[in-house]
């Protein structure tokens, strides 16, 4: 058996959520408190710029940092990896076969890619056109696809279920869009939206702009339609409308893929699950509903809200007043109102800021109308963002 360790307070998880919260509670000289993180990865990636390197507007290395780097200096960082939840008797067990018991835990796992839902597409990854922005070891591959291009078929599709950034899917699509026109092959191309979702986006303030762009950009766009299958060596996609089962085939000479995501299998098949195998928190207060030591925030968790960073910027500090609450027997008085922000870009130099909450209705940070495409927060999100996440957000500030 292996040796058992105790740390009051366990962190699963060294991405954007976790980071952001072990850093909020290491915070201040005068803080005493024991943070342990249990992380695999040696890198930490900042994937909101992963859409500007697939248009070659940006470099991919820029994107990676050394996990040590981003850790706190004052958390206990065990390398390895969660296999399994034993929430009733406060302990975790590890890949490496390390037992690991807590006082409070925060679950802060992110969400699996499941590349292998679409037959064909692990194969095709990466080659003859098929290409993804949405892992670092294939975003390359999609600047590559765009800047090859030489006219036909462009195709870019949106699963069912959640995805991170629920505008991504979308937003490569207008930058290939103006590449196209730079390269003049756009008159000889057809760009094709596959999407899941009824319509090209949620909320109606941000969705009026979007068909506006997409009518001026002229996308043909097919909703509560996803891919199914790829068959590479005819360079055929095969879609799937959600409402008739009716499949039909459509010949590519560029594919964009955002796999199809989930919960991540060891939290899925662990008591913290609920029925769709996300951690089953309190939308406001993000503890857990049965086990009372355990909180969760960022993608693994229930939270009915778009999976993004700038989510994740709203629930840490709700997060950690919370859990130092529960520490001292307090009640819990910090709310998450279900903020989030999707970056919109909708072409080179253009951006339409979504910000809204559970309700969405929007939740605006600037006094300016950010339904429409501006320069300003085009430079927000190219240059700002990055270095409010590197130097404030995995600080504990902001």
């Amino acid at each position: 058996m292996s040796e058992v360790q105790h740390h009051p307070i366990v962190i699963v998880g060294g991405g954007t959520a976790g980071i952001t919260v072990a850093a909020r509670l290491t915070k201040g000289w005068s803080n005493d408190r024991e943070v342990t993180v249990i992380e695999p990865s040696e890198q930490h990636y900042y994937q909101p710029l992963w859409t500007l390197v697939g248009a070659g507007l940006a470099r991919r290395e820029a994107t990676e940092r050394p996990e040590a780097w981003v850790m706190p200096r004052r958390a206990n960082w065990i390398k390895d990896a969660v296999s399994e939840f034993d929430p009733a008797n406060n302990r975790v067990r590890t890949a490496g076969g390390q037992t690991i018991t807590y006082d409070w835990l925060v679950v802060a796992a992110g969400l699996q890619l499941n590349w292998n839902k679409i037959p064909g597409l692990r194969d095709a990854i990466g080659q003859g056109g098929v290409c993804s922005n949405y892992s670092y070891a294939t975003v390359n591959s999609t600047w590559d696809a765009i800047r090859n291009f030489r006219g036909g078929t462009a195709l870019f599709t949106n699963p069912s279920g959640a995805v991170k950034c629920g505008g991504a899917p979308q937003k490569i699509m207008y930058l290939a869009d103006d590449r196209f026109r730079e390269a003049g092959v756009r008159s000889e191309t057809n760009i094709v939206y596959a999407s899941a979702l009824p319509n090209i986006f949620p909320v109606d303030r941000y969705r009026r702009t979007l068909e506006q762009v997409i009518q001026r950009r002229e996308i043909e766009c097919r909703f509560r339609t996803e891919l199914v299958e790829i068959r590479p060596t005819t360079r055929e996609a095969i879609l799937e409308n959600l409402d008739t089962q009716e499949r039909s085939v459509i010949r590519y000479d560029l594919l964009h893929v955002t796999p199809p995501m989930g919960p991540p299998d060891f939290i899925a098949r662990s008591p913290l699950a609920d029925a769709n195998g996300w951690v089953d928190v309190d939308a406001h207060t993000l503890r857990h509903l049965r086990f009372p030591s355990v909180f969760a925030l960022g993608d693994c968790a229930s939270l009915p809200t778009s999976k993004t960073g700038a989510a994740i910027r709203k629930q840490a500090p709700v997060l950690v007043k919370n859990l130092v609450a529960a520490i001292g027997g307090k009640p819990l008085t910090a709310t998450y109102q279900g903020y989030t922000s999707c970056p919109l870009i909708t072409g080179i130099g253009k951006l339409v800021l979504a910000e809204f909450d559970y309700s969405k209705q929007p939740d605006e940070t600037f006094p300016v109308d950010q339904s429409q495409e501006r320069w300003s927060m085009w430079l927000l999100k190219r240059y700002l963002l990055p270095l409010m996440y590197w130097h404030g957000m995995l600080r504990g500030r902001g």
